[in-house]
């Protein structure tokens, strides 16, 4: 594949990362002029008094939860509509005199790749069918036009049709009937996506659409992820897109944006990059909502409701086929909804969509729909006086008549930082719970994450090594190379599918989110072959000695730092022996070991296996042999235990280890455990954390919810009026300490959960900060969230900040003035207090909730249990928990000097420590352990890099990239990201790599032929 043709890929450069929040973001001036002024909107960045008065009147907007009368949101028995001056959006009719109204009808079917029903049954029961209509129905006349974003169905549906069918569709395509918007494999969640899912499923979609149709999206398309992230804009904006829509934003914001007619505005990252962005100015995306502010009015319009069928309008006045009778009434009608929805934009084009979820299914809705709106447009172009000029469009129409029209007024978008979380449709519901709903599978989610990048990048080394070896492009012929890059395909969808905003959200039915696990697990497994096979090829001496036969042992442990930095790492296997040694295969040089027990009860240690600990130092990218034997019980260091419980000490059953529970006042002292960078202590009745200077303690706290009818669910968070109540247990929780050479920790077992924090006792930066892990069951408990807070001393005020999708900090303001709910927001994988002496960040290995709603502090959801529906189309509760695991670390940081500011808000990174220590949760050394074979083939390490890449620079892929027979070509696409970070928390231990201070990453997709 030639470079050309790759998408293009901006993943990174020098620039800041951090956003405004969403009551700092608005750069709009006040009195702006009428849609049709030619005076320029520009962003008003330093124009800081006149921000803080919109910030203040946003934040009172917020406050009245839906009670404005001159411009505000009702609720109706199914929706919320806009009045102003009590019923309509008041116009003149002579505005369009001049310029008429331009409208733009865009048809679209938003497909659901999994919600209700599986992919595999949306796709049989109504996806194709809507797909094979289309082929037809748009074909029959060159003036019907659609849109289409989920390439994880059209990719499907083209497998499954013929040669001729491809050759219409391409036709359509070219014509521009049929355009593709966004392009991704899905319409991803925006919230709880690592922006490594993101990027990948883009380039999923993108390739496909390239490989097949020969073109680019130019336009994107989210109308139902639950909230929007500057991250999804930058990287379609890097993709190559030009312009979006969006759709779910507070309905408060919707509001403010109306009356500044700012819906259309230019999203600008602070490293300066702007796309032309459409928000959508009214509840939903589907047709009673899209017309106009009258939902009534246009349900009229959805042909699809004819009387006789089997959908209706709620407001219970039907849509009526238009005829010579009542084209003129229909027409005026509609066109009165249009002229009033016009009045909220700037420019005398009109964007108005045309569909929903699963809509033209059948053909009749296609003649319905098409038939009917082309009478009435026709009507339109026979009456020039009425001033409006009508046709079916994508979006790309609509963008390119808005640019023109813009361009010839001479008037500019104005321009918007920050990002569109927590999303609220209506009062005070704020859809927070799905930051947290079903953490299981969140974090499966970021385990194939990590499973696949690392396997993406061993398989890339290993084909060019093969080509390398043989001087030419020629593979080895006994390598499996089509079949493992059928796995990373696999590997690659599954984990694109699950960035659906129905599917890592944890908003989907039951059966559903089974299948989506069921995916990623399948693909877990497979790539672990394709990675072991990869190793096996790389390592091997004599190369001629390769077999891909999994079933034949060839080595007995690999570890593989998918990383690009030098780091010094804890290793860890289970093994059947108390005794054991491990040496490196290469120098033979053995490895500092620790031998702990694997607990399979608080108190009761497994005589069967126990858990080996060692410390590695492993060069960037490389694969590293070790020999695991049996040795002497005295050969490795085995942890020593001492257990505590209040009142009742436990009975211990250890066999190989050395057990002690203090008596009398030793029983009182504090826990105490330290390494070469960090000393901590818990308390003794329930070992939770407290850390000095930083005066951190750890609680845990339930959340309940509402006794109302409203209550939480798998998207809203309703809490009780009593807020967050102490965790508390009728038995005092069991606390274990474990102290060794390698790692020493506190663990306290309580009813629902076990906590454990850890010190590892390495050199250099990789001890420096706390592990704490989590082991939730709640399965008992009924209508209750269980909650980890941080309590510490640094004086933040009410400001935190968030990660946005793992590419850059957002402040947050927690605003005592709304509701508890409101002040959660997503983090995927950071979140930091700070003041002017400290900083306390939380690094995550999944994507959680998060707030601070008091200064000191910041809590994170742990796991939700609903018993009910929360009335947003699921239908059911969140009651399939299970066993979840969360991991963090925690850092604690000096801090020296001021954070920049951009539009009146703070922009701060994450330190280079952090973001190395990040690094290496969210990629952790990858373990191949096999049975020992005593015809073992000789093995070298394998070493492709020199040095580490520069600290600053992350090696976030390499990808194979396939040829055009769908199998593995000869280019890969090499994805750097250079991070920005904060110089005022520097390191008091010296990093093992450098950071760039004045270079810059030009260009971030390379090709390797």
């Amino acid at each position: 594949m030639k470079f050309n043709q790759l998408l293009v890929l901006l993943v990174g450069g020098a620039f800041f990362l951090a956003m405004m929040s969403l009551y700092r973001m608005l750069e709009m001036t006040q009195g702006v002029k009428l849609p049709h002024s030619e005076t320029p909107a520009g962003p008003e960045d330093n124009d800081l008094s006149r921000l803080k008065q919109q910030i203040d009147k946003l934040e009172r907007l917020l406050s009245d939860n839906n009670r404005s009368v001159s411009l505000a949101y009702f609720l109706t028995a199914h929706s919320v509509k806009y009045i102003l001056s009590k019923q309509n959006i008041l116009y003149k009719g002579d505005e369009w005199d001049e310029q008429p109204l331009e409208l733009i009808l865009v048809p679209h079917s938003h497909n659901d790749p999994g919600w209700l029903k599986t992919f595999e049954n949306y796709y049989q029961d109504q996806t194709k069918h809507i797909l094979n209509n289309m082929l037809i129905k748009l074909t029959e006349d060159s003036r019907r036009k659609m849109i289409w974003a989920e390439i994880s169905y059209f990719s499907k549906w083209w497998n499954n049709i013929d040669e001729q069918k491809r050759e219409m569709v391409k036709r359509l395509v070219k014509a521009g009937q049929l355009e593709l918007v966004t392009g991704g494999w899905v319409m991803a969640d925006e919230a709880n996506s690592h922006y490594f899912a993101l990027l990948d499923q883009l380039i999923e979609g993108h390739q496909w659409i390239q490989r097949h149709l020969g073109v680019k999206p130019s336009s994107g398309w989210a109308v139902d992820p639950f909230g929007h992230s500057p991250s999804m804009a930058y990287l379609l904006k890097g993709a190559g897109l030009s312009n979006m829509v969006i759709q779910r934003a507070h309905y408060a914001v919707k509001k403010h944006f109306a009356q500044q007619q700012t819906l259309e505005f230019l999203w600008r990252q602070n490293w300066g990059v702007d796309i032309t962005c459409h928000m959508m100015p009214f509840y939903s995306y589907d047709v009673p909502h899209t017309c106009g502010p009258n939902p009534a009015v246009c349900c009229q319009f959805d042909f699809h409701r004819l009387k006789g069928g089997r959908a209706s309008c709620p407001w219970r006045i039907a849509p009526q086929p238009i005829t010579e009778q009542n084209i003129k009434e229909r027409a005026l009608l509609l066109l009165d909804q249009y002229r009033q929805k016009s009045r909220l934009f700037r420019s005398p084009v009109l964007f108005v969509p045309l569909g929903d979820d699963f809509r033209f299914v059948e053909s009749s809705e296609w003649d319905a729909q098409f038939g009917n709106y082309q009478a009435l447009f026709d009507y339109f172009d026979q009456h020039p006086e009425l001033h409006v000029k009508a046709r079916f469009g994508t979006l790309s129409d609509y963008f390119g008549a808005l640019h023109r029209r813009l361009n010839a007024a001479g008037t500019t978008l104005p321009t918007l930082r920050g990002d569109f979380f927590t999303y609220a449709d209506r009062d005070d519901h704020y859809w927070s719970g799905y930051f947290t709903s079903r953490p299981f599978y969140k974090r499966l989610d970021r385990t194939l994450e990590a499973t696949l990048r690392a396997t993406e990048i061993l398989f890339s080394l290993t084909l060019a090594e093969m080509r390398r070896f043989h001087g030419d492009d020629r593979l080895v012929a006994d390598f499996p190379t089509s079949k493992h890059f059928q796995r990373l395909t696999a590997g690659r969808r599954n984990l694109a599918l699950f960035q659906h905003h129905d599917a890592v959200t944890g908003t989907a039915r039951d059966p559903v989110v089974v299948d989506y696990g069921t995916r990623l697990f399948r693909s877990i497994l497979n790539l672990h072959q394709v990675l072991q096979s990869s190793a096996h090829w790389l390592l091997l001496s004599d190369k001629s000695q390769y077999h891909h036969d999994q079933s034949k042992p060839f080595m007995s442990l690999i570890v593989f730092n998918p990383t690009e930095q030098l780091r010094s790492s804890v290793v860890s296997v289970v093994v059947d022996s108390p005794g054991a040694r491990v040496v490196d295969a290469e120098t033979g040089r053995p490895m500092t070991t620790q031998i702990s027990a694997v607990w399979a009860e608080p108190s009761r240690a497994s005589t069967e296996h126990f858990q080996l600990d060692f410390v590695v130092e492993l060069p960037p990218l490389s694969l590293v042999v070790y020999h695991v034997t049996k040795a002497s019980v005295d050969s490795a260091h085995r942890a020593q235990y001492t257990f505590h419980r209040r009142g009742n000490p436990p009975a211990v059953q250890s066999e190989h280890f050395q057990v002690s529970s203090p008596e009398g006042p030793e029983a009182d002292a504090p826990l105490s455990l330290s390494n070469k960078h960090v000393q901590i202590w818990s308390s003794p009745e329930t070992g939770l954390l407290q850390v000095r200077p930083f005066k951190i303690k750890v609680q845990f706290l339930w959340y309940g919810t509402r006794t109302q009818t409203e209550k939480s669910g798998a998207y809203l968070f309703l809490p009780g009026d009593k807020g967050a109540q102490p965790y508390s247990s009728l038995d005092p929780p069991l606390v274990r300490v474990s102290r060794g050479p390698v790692f020493s920790d506190i663990t306290s077992c309580f009813q629902h959960f076990s906590h454990t924090v850890r010190l590892l006792h390495l050199d250099g930066h990789a001890g420096r900060s706390l592990e704490i892990s989590n082991t939730v069951d709640i399965r008992s408990e009924v209508n209750r969230e269980l909650v980890m807070r941080l309590v510490s001393d640094v004086a933040n005020s009410n400001r935190f900040y968030t990660d946005l999708n793992g590419f850059q900090m957002q402040q947050r303001r927690t605003l005592s003035k709304l509701p508890l709910q409101a002040n959660f927001y997503p983090m995927s994988s950071a979140a930091f207090l700070q003041d002017a002496a400290s900083r306390v960040s939380l690094l995550s290995a999944q994507s959680q909730a998060v707030a601070s709603l008091r200064p000191g502090e910041l809590e994170v959801v742990l796991d939700r249990r609903l018993q009910q529906d929360d009335n947003r189309g699921l239908g059911q509760g969140v009651t399939d928990n299970k066993l979840t695991a969360s991991l963090y670390h925690l850092l604690l940081e000096d801090r020296r000097g001021g954070a920049q500011e951009v539009g009146g808000a703070s922009v701060e990174h994450l330190s280079l420590l952090a973001h190395l220590i990040s690094l290496s949760l969210s990629h952790p050394p990858m373990t191949m352990v096999t049975s020992s074979d005593s015809q073992v083939p000789k093995l070298h390490r394998f070493l492709p890099l020199r040095s580490s890449l520069p600290c600053d620079v992350h090696l976030l892929n390499l990808r194979t990239l396939e040829d055009s027979q769908v199998t593995p070509g000869n280019s890969m696409a090499l994805l750097l990201h250079r991070k920005g970070f904060d110089c005022s928390s520097t390191p008091d231990v010296e990093l093992q790599c450098t950071w760039s201070v004045h270079e810059e990453v030009e260009d971030n997709t390379h090709v390797i032929n």
